[in-house]
């Protein structure tokens, strides 16, 4: 239930920010969980492998990765949203600065060392 008067932004931010840290969660507790259990205690003539990684890292550290790496994407390309944030208030400075920082990025490159000469009259 959103709280009272809640800028409907903070809100979604809030829902992203829990589906998250839900992920971040669960895949660290299967992670140190599954490594804990069949990591530790072994004996070296039970260990196999699976793409040339030991079982217990193929299944407890390779596969959660992937998983986290295929909800990342979907989360980013397809929940989170892209909301508007409003107009910007007049006299933030913000337009002053965008053309400020674009005429330094664009100005003309120092003029090579012949250049120079001929400018000075010594060439």
């Amino acid at each position: 239930m959103p709280r009272p008067n809640e800028d409907p932004l903070v809100t979604s931010a809030r829902h992203e920010a829990i589906i998250a840290l839900s992920v971040w969660a669960v895949a660290t507790v299967y992670s140190v969980g599954y490594c804990a259990l069949y990591g530790y205690g072994r004996s070296p003539e039970s260990l196999t492998f699976v793409l040339w990684f030991p079982d217990w890292i193929f299944w407890g550290v390779i596969v959660p990765w992937f998983c986290c790496a295929a909800i990342s994407v979907w989360f980013a390309m397809f929940y989170m949203s892209d909301d508007d944030l409003g107009v910007a208030a007049e006299g933030d400075g913000t337009d002053e600065g965008d053309a400020a920082a674009q005429s330094e990025t664009t100005a003309s490159p120092p003029h090579s060392a012949p250049e120079r000469e001929k400018e000075s009259g010594n060439g």
